[in-house]
């Protein structure tokens, strides 16, 4: 596990800087000029992405299952939460009831590297249009599953195997193999498996939103992270347009793939 990953500070401030130099200029064309937005969260972990709304004069809310982490957003978003600009919820989206936990339902939802943790993404994506207002947008980043970390095997404890790539997409029993032979608790390994079982590929992505009847509004394929140039020191870089044409191939270059959706219409 790379440091930043305990430095909860310098974490929630990369957070912070990849959403207001990167995701709200990437939403920002289709965002309505009045203010405040209602904007949530799902997955909002310590709330860095929050941050760059809030500051905007948005009114946010953040959904997190961690306890610990929204302890984190507490305390790093306390004046806003005394300000009433934002609050946190402990809770599986799938048990929240939008009618009795809002008062209004929301212009954005952002989901940023969750979608690739979550089981039946097709009932997940059927589920968000409870939450956006009719001309609402969702927001999604995420890591491609056969990018050279998406596995996030960046979280495994030993110094080779959390720098190693795309061993992660070798069968579940060699996968399984390499991390034990690593020393890696049982706890890593079955969390890393996991991950494994949900990983989303660019292409399953834009089907089970077609099939969910959503309209991908803007999308870009990232050749190097946005948020690398705190983590790593690596200066963001789109994916070469020629590649971004090849199904497939295009998820083993994209270490990021940014979508905008919306609900498709009825005629």
């Amino acid at each position: 596990m790379y440091e930043f990953h305990k430095d909860k500070d310098r974490y929630f401030n990369m957070q912070y800087k990849t959403s207001k130099e990167y995701i709200v200029p990437f939403v920002k064309e289709f965002m309505p000029n009045k203010k405040p937005l209602r904007i949530l969260e799902i997955g909002c972990a310590e709330a860095g992405v929050l941050k760059a709304f809030t500051e905007l004069g948005h009114q946010c809310v953040g959904i997190e299952l961690s306890g610990s982490r929204v302890e984190l957003a507490r305390n790093f978003m306390q004046k806003e939460i005394q300000d009433g600009q934002i609050r946190f919820i402990i809770e599986d989206i799938y048990d929240i009831d939008p009618a009795k936990e809002f008062d209004e339902l929301f212009d954005l939802v952002i989901l940023k590297d969750v979608i690739e943790h979550i089981h039946n993404q097709e009932r997940f994506m059927g589920e968000l249009k409870k939450l956006i207002k009719p001309d609402g947008y969702v927001f999604f980043a995420f890591p491609p599953w056969y990018m050279p970390f998406g596995g996030h095997q960046q979280l495994a404890n030993n110094k080779v195997l959390n720098k190693l790539p795309y061993y992660h997409i070798l069968p579940d029993g060699f996968y399984r193999l390499i991390l034990k032979a690593g020393k890696e608790t049982d706890q890593k390994i079955e969390g890393l498996l996991e991950i494994k079982s949900t990983g989303i590929t660019i292409e399953q992505f834009q089907k089970i939103a077609v099939e969910n009847d959503w309209v991908i509004n803007k999308k870009k394929y990232w050749l190097f992270n946005p948020i690398y140039q705190w983590k790593f020191g690596v200066k963001p870089k789109g994916l070469y347009p020629a590649f971004q044409k090849i199904p497939f191939l295009r998820n083993f270059w994209t270490t990021a793939a940014y979508f905008l959706i919306s609900v498709k219409k009825r005629k």
